[in-house]
């Protein structure tokens, strides 16, 4: 066999197996920092040392959101549901941001992303419908909603009289800033129109939601839209129902799934992103200038101006995607904006390491350590996927050198499979949602003992560190997505996107969740939890 240079090896398994543990950055490196954040955790910086708060369940099969005993929840908007204003609540829901009301974990605002039609479209409009008809119907019921939600009498409720209910569409007009704005990389363009493919996303500082454009290449497509206009990530104000997104070009354009947001040890904004597609890359944005908390939303401009990495796991750097920072890029790119635009084709140039879809990105609450979800690469045999940790130099998230570690790795012996959205509790708990496709579901082959998509917790510290306790199971055909806890962490929302996706016939849909009439994407609210 011929030699494989340790890069290659990495290339073809895009960082698949266990084996991998320190190998290209140094095991001693990655153990120290290891073990300084597994003794702040027992310091006390978290309470909960690994304890599972409730009885785990068993994969299931049903057409049914399945919680564990003492559970239940309460369906708060679904699809073509009245959220209020004339305005009727969009397909496919992916990510919920909770914000609270005067500081309250029973009232608050929902930020919940419309990510894609795909095969839903059946549900969507009668197949007669006019192709002009089609699009105008789909373009309305992507990208996002704001929508007021209270709990009363036990129950989480919508409310529709909510002076802050909003929808934000495939036509909203949403202002560019940032490197790309007005170059001729997006056809000087100051102000795009529309968002859609909206993914994931995460909540800034400052109270406002990032939402991530992924998969938006066949609609723009479809519907002769400019490409270089979406891939974005998008800033939206759920507390101001006038004011104009924007689309941060400084993040770079490629299939966002979401944002983590922190502050370096000197204050400066730090942005981690990953881009989910087979063989893309690991990035994190810094911003030049330094977060203050009494400036406010006028730290939304700490991402116009900053620079964007990529990662290189062999040499654990961040490589600036920078055409003043790297002469590869000055030689290729015709302006920084062109940079951002192909951003994928700039970390190719510069050497950063491609993954195995790089998914979901937290920072933990207690060490500062980053996990990435990795979903999987069936082209390198990598089927079910696994979750690697990165610990920053100094735990420093303005560091650029890093050693990583596989956290834990996917598959019928740890019980989950496809980890895609990520999220901590407070104690330091990893909440994992999982991805399997849906032409994979309840089908023979690697992924039948999984049955449908399921929801884990997987502690980071104590005796069942890195073990995963299965703590839901969606509707047939769906995903489950998005997930925030309330302040006290006695409420859990997320997305079941898509159930009974793969439906050929809209009369026998192969999901009826959760009205028994037809499949419905909708957002829950999961009571039960004892909070902190």
């Amino acid at each position: 066999m011929d030699k494989v240079t340790r890069r290659q090896f990495m290339t073809y398994m895009g960082v698949g197996t266990a084996a991998l543990v320190g190998s290209a950055t140094g095991v001693n490196h990655v153990a120290e920092a290891a073990g300084k954040a597994k003794k702040n955790v027992e310091k006390g910086r978290m309470k909960g040392g690994g304890k599972v708060p409730f009885q785990p369940i068993r994969p299931s099969s049903k057409d049914e959101l399945v919680l564990p005993r003492g559970f239940e929840y309460d369906v708060v908007a679904a699809w073509e549901d009245d959220i209020g204003s004339g305005e009727t609540f969009g397909f496919n829901c992916d990510l919920t941001v909770y914000f609270p009301i005067d500081e309250s974990s029973e009232h608050g605002l929902l930020w919940v992303n419309h990510e894609y039609t795909g095969s839903g479209r059946i549900f969507l409009y009668p197949p007669h419908t006019s192709e002009t008809k089609k699009h105008e119907i789909e373009q309305y019921n992507l990208g996002g909603s704001v929508i007021e939600v209270r709990k009363e009498k036990g129950k989480w409720t919508l409310d529709k009289s909510s002076r802050y209910t909003r929808r934000i569409t495939a036509n909203t007009m949403i202002d560019l800033t940032g490197p790309a704005k007005g170059d001729a990389a997006v056809n000087r363009a100051a102000e795009v129109k529309g968002t859609f493919a909206n993914c994931s996303g995460g909540r800034t500082l400052w109270d406002t939601v990032l939402s991530c454009e992924e998969n938006f290449d066949s609609d723009a497509k479809r519907w002769g839209r400019d490409l270089t206009h979406y891939g974005w990530v998008v800033e939206v104000d759920p507390f101001q129902p006038e004011s104009k997104p924007k689309k941060h070009t400084a993040l770079g354009r490629f299939s966002h799934e979401n944002t983590a947001m922190t502050l370096s040890a000197d204050g400066r904004l730090v942005v981690y992103m990953g881009d989910d597609a087979g063989n893309q890359h690991f990035y994190k944005y810094i911003s030049d200038g330094v977060y203050r908390r009494e400036n406010g939303k006028l730290n939304s401009k700490l991402l116009e101006k900053g620079t964007l990495y990529a990662a290189d796991l062999e040499k654990g750097k961040w490589l600036p995607l920078d055409r003043e920072k790297s002469p590869e890029l000055k030689e290729n790119f015709r302006s920084q904006g062109d940079v951002m635009v192909r951003t994928r084709e700039a970390a190719k140039m510069v050497g950063a390491t491609p993954l195995d879809r790089p998914e979901d990105v937290e920072v933990h609450p207690a060490d500062d350590s980053v996990y990435l979800a990795l979903t999987n690469n069936k082209s390198h045999g990598n089927y079910y996927g696994q979750i690697l940790r990165f610990i920053e130099d100094g735990n420093d998230a303005g560091s650029l050198e890093f050693s990583f570690e596989v956290f834990a790795v996917g598959g019928p012996q740890t019980g989950f499979a496809c980890p895609d959205n990520l999220h901590f509790d407070r104690q330091g708990n990893l909440w994992v949602f999982c991805d399997i496709s849906s032409s994979q579901l309840n089908q023979e082959g690697v992924y039948e003992t999984f049955k449908n998509n399921g929801a884990f917790m997987i502690p980071t510290a104590g005796k069942n560190r890195g073990q995963a306790f299965q703590f839901a199971s969606g509707p047939v055909g769906c995903e489950m997505t998005g997930p925030w806890f309330t302040p006290d962490e006695k409420t859990l929302f997320f997305a079941v996107q898509h159930p009974g996706e793969g439906s050929e016939d809209p009369a026998s849909p192969t999901s009826r969740w959760p009205r028994k009439d037809k499949p419905r994407s909708s957002v829950v609210a999961v009571r039960g939890f004892k909070g902190r």
